[in-house]
């Protein structure tokens, strides 16, 4: 299973531009979200998005876990999470679609699917389920 690429959402790109995010001094993290979902491109606030993982014996913290996010580079700029979270399913397993980067402040960045083929994806009791990869890229911009 490989996960689909991180998608800007329309804000996410503006407040870019606008210099809104600081995606190496400002607090960001990463949730996970089910299928039933309405996180997409038009999404703008964490708060906004519906269909959270649930957290009863799923291993699961409600508005995920804190990632820190650091960025390389000139002319050609790359950013990349520098650890990626790691969550280990409970009893009740965790099973997500979408994961979702956003400012502490609510703003949502970008997100992913996590199955490029659109499946959930599921941890079993005791499994681990981990976004990206230590160092992995989330976007170039050149």
């Amino acid at each position: 299973m490989a996960a689909g690429a991180w998608t800007f959402t329309n804000a996410g790109r503006t407040n870019i531009l606008d210099a809104l995010f600081d995606v190496d001094s400002d607090s960001y993290k990463m949730a996970l979200f089910t299928n039933a979902s309405n996180l997409g491109s038009g999404s703008t606030t964490f708060a906004g998005v519906t269909g959270e993982v649930g957290t009863t014996n799923t291993g699961y913290t409600a508005g995920g876990e804190s990632i820190a996010m650091t960025k390389s580079g000139t002319t050609t700029v790359t950013v990349v999470i520098t650890t990626a979270p790691v969550w280990t399913a409970g009893s009740a397993n965790l099973t997500a679609k979408f994961a979702a980067i956003y400012e502490v402040s609510g703003n949502i960045l970008c997100y992913a699917t996590l199955d490029s083929g659109g499946a959930d994806v599921t941890a079993t009791n005791g499994n681990t389920l981990t976004v990206g990869s230590n160092g992995g890229t989330v976007f170039t911009l050149a």
